[in-house]
């Protein structure tokens, strides 16, 4: 075993000669209490700390398992090879391994990424050392061995713990940053990109731009709920039903024996005018505009970015080949492949699981139902609100369940895959991730907005559940209530909880994890191991860190365009949300958390497809909320086919009057088989419901089915209007400004012609 630490030890030595009175070396006790001189392996020469780039930690016992002893010098000799430089230091439960890159890494990066005769052009103009020496190194330790040996199999084997950059030189970006007095202040996005790397540079250049374009959607959508307010009290289909005290409503449910005086859901009535009315369509077209015009000038705003840091020809796979080829000059290029009996296996289970999110829809059904069984007795006055915002509350706990199945299912559909490279791993993951998400997030929504409501039958004769427990039916007031409520709760629960949680945990754990190392003084004296301890103790990040962070921000997308229309507040309250988000992001990734390994990027990548998927979700689900949810389509058709104006052109009153009596039916209590348990029933002899079916034989009236074919119209017509619109603006705004594509031709002619007078030379000589 001495002899083990020995050869470590011996490296330097046998390569320089003696380093014992080496300032930097330190003694460390051997597992028989010998003391053993610890020094740099790969180098002699006193290192600073900040030029070391990665740390890996393994406990202390492990040194006294000879097998575990003999992997970790296997590991560390073959990292050595490569041309890396090393450090160990310990403290009393821990040993730590500094790395660093030879800068002859460096120069075979360059050799195989750049021509030599391009020396000193945007290729060189682009090169950030710092950060891509810490990529390379992160990417060489984490691929060393032949696979069943990698770093990750190490850890899981226990030789390891685990690794980590170090954090140096953020200061200034803690400073001008990451605090939240700075929430309104320009972010620093070419600092971001020469600490964190371009791709969270992207991110966070994204998020700013996102945030930025909110304002204006914000504004509008307050203008169109606070325009309800006009209409609160004149409203003449909110007059009707403030003083309809002669028309009793139908019981909703089996847990009501009340019939309602139209009345009083008077208040209910001026809330849903508050986002039901002719505004609503309006919103829903300018956000179709608004989803539009915010990508197209994102892609302009891309291009600008990465072609000021030189990266707009860079080639994500020519970056990870080269990476392999320093990893290992023996590395085989991957093809790539495609197995159909794969695929079908893969397309067969997300299925399974597209079929499992519904099957979640359906148990917020069975929920509710019971719930408003339970309710009845509890809430007698106001049973389905207390259901539906219940309901909403457990739709929220079920999503952040399901995320994280659905994240573990998603990894093992690409493991079975098995990509080629790590980029088109991650497409596909992000492809298969964002799916399963929005089925878990949405299906409730599409659930309450096209369903809830109308395959309950009529009073009488209702759909019930399993025989026994009738189907929820929608709001008094109408089912776009019930969609507010749903969406207010969950972007509410989303956006404050959420928030408050992914800020809270890291802080507390981060607290905890020092306090814990402080208290029981494991806290080095050491400047270089204390540094090393403090980005130890600091919480631990994975390969989703960013990934998360993007996926978050895509379903609160989701949700400030698929639904909005029903939600007209929900740009305001994702851009209050954002400010927020953007500083708690950056305080995470500088102060709390470990230093994310940098890595480059030219674009979003697979993320800007998701969004224009979500554009054109948006398009067809805010045209059918409007034709199928809101009364706007019955409004029209009573206004301008049944209503006075039609019949009586000289008619000064409102067009709507009369609009609540006629679009209610009509049911005669004596048909109920329990009549008899009603309360009031000797006075009431017809009841009204939400629904056009004739008064004789309760079926489908003539009136339901022209205006189900308005409805109809309605979303076709909308949805080719709103879809053009769309076009026409991705056309008339260029995805690329044509000053970039200027100074990316000039960049051509130059370094062809910088080329013609290399190849001159080479002749002539």
């Amino acid at each position: 075993m001495d002899a083990l630490y020995a050869r470590v030890s011996s490296v330097c030595t046998d390569r320089e000669g003696s380093s014992e009175d080496d300032e930097s070396s330190q003694i460390f006790m051997g597992p028989e209490g010998d003391q053993l001189p610890l020094v740099e392996m790969g180098s002699c020469k006193p290192e600073a700390s900040d030029q070391w780039d990665c740390v890996l930690v393994a406990d202390l016992q492990t040194l006294k398992i000879q097998k575990h002893a003999q992997k970790q010098l296997q590991f560390l000799e073959n990292l050595e090879s490569n041309g890396f430089h090393f450090k160990m230091l310990k403290d009393q439960k821990k040993v730590f391994f500094g790395i660093r890159a030879d800068s002859d890494v460096i120069d075979k990066y360059r050799t195989l990424l750049m021509n030599p005769e391009d020396s000193g052009s945007r290729d060189e103009q682009s090169f950030n050392i710092a950060t891509t020496r810490i990529r390379i190194v992160s990417f060489v330790v984490n691929n060393k061995l032949k696979p069943g040996d990698t770093f990750e199999d190490l850890v899981k084997d226990g030789v390891f713990e685990t690794m980590f950059l170090l954090h140096k030189g953020e200061q200034n970006l803690k400073n001008i940053w990451a605090r939240w007095r700075n929430m309104f202040e320009p972010q620093p996005i070419d600092e971001i990109r020469e600490y964190f790397g371009e791709k969270v540079a992207l991110y966070f250049t994204w998020l700013g731009w996102y945030t930025y374009m909110l304002v204006p959607a914000a504004v509008v959508g307050l203008i169109v709920f606070l325009s309800g307010f006009a209409l609160f009290d004149s409203s003449q289909i909110s007059k009707e039903i403030c003083s309809a005290n002669d028309i009793f409503m139908c019981p909703l449910g089996d847990h009501s024996h009340r019939y309602l005086r139209l009345s009083e859901m008077c208040t209910f009535a001026k809330l849903t005018h508050l986002f039901d009315n002719e505004g609503t369509v309006l919103f829903a077209i300018f956000m179709a505009l608004w989803a539009t015009v915010f990508l197209e000038i994102w892609k302009r705003k891309r291009a600008h970015e990465v072609q000021s840091w030189k990266l707009y020809e860079w080639d994500e796979e020519e970056e990870e080949m080269a990476l392999e080829l320093i990893n290992s000059p023996h590395y085989k290029l991957k093809d790539h492949r495609h197995s159909y009996l794969s695929s079908t296996i893969i397309l067969i289970l997300s299925l399974f699981m597209i079929c499992l999110m519904i099957g979640m829809a359906h148990v917020l059904v069975v929920y509710r139902v019971l719930a408003g069984a339970l309710f009845s007795s509890l809430v007698k006055q106001q049973v389905t609100t207390a259901v539906v915002v219940t309901g909403a509350v457990v739709h929220y706990i079920i999503i952040v369940i399901m995320t994280k199945v659905n994240k573990y299912v998603a990894l093992k559909l690409c493991k079975f895959e098995e990509s080629g490279t790590f980029s088109e791993q991650e497409r596909k993951f992000t492809v298969k991730f964002f799916i399963l998400q929005f089925f878990a997030h949405f299906s409730s929504l599409i659930y309450i907005a096209f369903i809830l409501g109308r395959i309950n039958g009529h009073p009488g004769k209702s759909t019930r559940l399993a025989g026994l427990w009738k189907l929820e039916e929608c709001h008094l007031s109408g089912c776009m209530m019930d969609l507010f409520i749903q969406m207010a709760i969950i972007m509410g629960l989303k956006q404050t909880l959420s928030n408050c949680v992914e800020y809270l945990c890291p802080l507390l754990a981060h607290k905890w994890r020092l306090m814990w190392a402080s208290k029981h003084g494991h806290m080095s004296k050491d400047p270089e191991l204390k540094e090393w301890q403090r980005n130890y103790y600091m919480n631990p990040i994975n390969t989703f860190s960013l990934f998360d962070e993007f996926m978050e921000m895509m379903i609160q997308y989701g949700f400030t365009t698929i639904f909005v229309a029903a939600f007209p507040l929900a740009p305001l309250l994702a851009l209050f949300s954002n400010l927020v988000e953007i500083r708690l992001d950056a305080i995470k990734m500088v102060r709390l958390q470990r230093r994310l390994v940098p890595r480059k990027a030219k674009d979003i990548g697979t993320w800007l497809q998701v969004l224009e998927t979500i554009g054109v979700l948006a398009v067809i689900a805010n045209g059918m909320v409007i034709a199928f949810t809101s009364e706007f389509i019955p409004r029209v058709v009573y206004k301008y086919h049944y209503g006075p104006c039609r019949t009586n052109r000289t008619f000064t009153d409102d067009c709507l009057t009369n609009y609540v009596n006629h679009s209610l039916s009509v049911f005669y209590t004596k048909h109920f088989n329990d009549h008899s348990r009603m309360e009031g029933q000797e006075n009431v002899t017809v009841c009204r419901y939400r629904d056009y079916r004739n008064e004789h034989d309760y079926n489908l009236s003539e009136q339901f089915w022209f205006i189900l074919a308005i409805r109809l119209t309605f979303v076709i017509l909308f949805e080719h209007f709103a879809l053009c619109i769309k076009l026409i603006a991705a056309w008339f705004v260029p995805d690329v400004p044509q000053k970039v594509k200027n100074e990316v031709l000039q960049e051509k002619y130059d370094r062809i012609r910088h080329r013609m007078r290399f190849s001159s030379r080479s002749t002539d000589v």
